[in-house]
């Protein structure tokens, strides 16, 4: 007997596929936000040496392992180099975010300019349409950034980790409105290491140094290779690969999963503050994701 799919179904199944994607790169992005935050304070290496490092890493796995290169080239070296300068600019510009202004803080402004920024991109230069549900939920979801970034900062300076956070959002909302444009954004060998011929001279004249300290070693090292593959190799395929069937508007809202994991992980590990209204803000964040993924656009 021939069981037949509903067209429905078959129709939001490659939507489905892309949420879990985006969802799973925004799970991997807050754990990495806490694994830079150990790095930058217990190994000595400033923000620029920590993504120096990050991108280091990813560009040796796609070279040295053949099943973790691309299955198809496309894009060129035009797209490589802004891929590689979009990732740079963003993760540079956020890992000094979590220096100056706390892990927790950083990565929700970060990602709250995400939904503004990219919904009016996409609408305004790509044409996507602004569905009621879209707004509802991009309301929902600066109504709980804005709670979540009422806690004090807990780092040195946060006027200029915020001003970072922001710079930083506006990056990671420009690789989503060009990969949604139909640009090539791929995680490849060519961007990061575009990235990390940037941030090499960058680190050392800015931080003075690029090897961690002697302390502590092994740690160390799997702290960095973790970060260079989980939440940078991986996390990026796994996001340009949603953002192919997922909207602009709703991964930018998805994408509001990294906060609340590095939010959470701040709370747990670094002892960062988080009282009630931050735990509302982290319900309403929540409640925005489910809206949008409930339906397909």
């Amino acid at each position: 007997m021939t069981v037949h799919t509903p067209a429905r179904s078959r129709a939001a199944a490659p939507f489905r596929h892309g949420v879990l994607a985006i969802s799973a790169a925004a799970l991997a992005w807050g754990v990495g936000g806490a694994v830079a935050a150990v790095l930058m304070g217990g190994a000595g290496l400033g923000p620029v040496a920590v993504c120096a490092w990050r991108f280091a890493v990813a560009a040796g796995c796609l070279v040295l392992l053949p099943a973790a290169r691309p299955s198809a080239a496309g894009g060129g070296r035009a797209a490589a180099l802004l891929t590689g300068i979009g990732l740079t600019v963003g993760q540079c510009a956020y890992f000094g975010a979590v220096r100056y202004a706390g892990l927790g803080l950083a990565t929700l402004i970060t990602i709250g300019a995400g939904p503004v920024l990219t919904s009016l991109g996409a609408h305004l230069l790509l044409g996507e349409r602004l569905t009621t549900r879209a707004l509802a939920a991009n309301g929902l979801a600066l109504a709980g950034l804005a709670l979540l970034t009422a806690a004090p900062a807990a780092g040195p300076r946060p006027l200029l980790g915020t001003g970072l956070a922001l710079l930083a959002g506006a990056a990671q909302s420009g690789l989503t409105l060009w990969a949604r444009g139909g640009g090539t954004a791929r995680a490849s060998a060519g961007a990061f290491g575009t990235g990390l011929a940037v941030l090499l001279p960058l680190a050392l004249l800015t931080e003075g140094r690029l090897l961690p300290s002697g302390q502590h070693p092994l740690p160390t090292a799997a702290a960095l290779l973790f970060l260079g593959t989980v939440p940078t190799l991986l996390a990026y395929r796994w996001y340009f690969a949603g953002l192919a069937t997922v909207p602009g508007a709703t991964a930018a809202v998805l994408v509001l999963l990294e906060p609340a994991a590095a939010a959470l992980i701040g709370v747990v590990c670094f002892g960062e503050p988080f009282g009630r209204p931050a735990l509302v803000g982290a319900a309403l964040l929540l409640a925005a994701i489910v809206g949008l993924t409930r339906w397909q656009e």
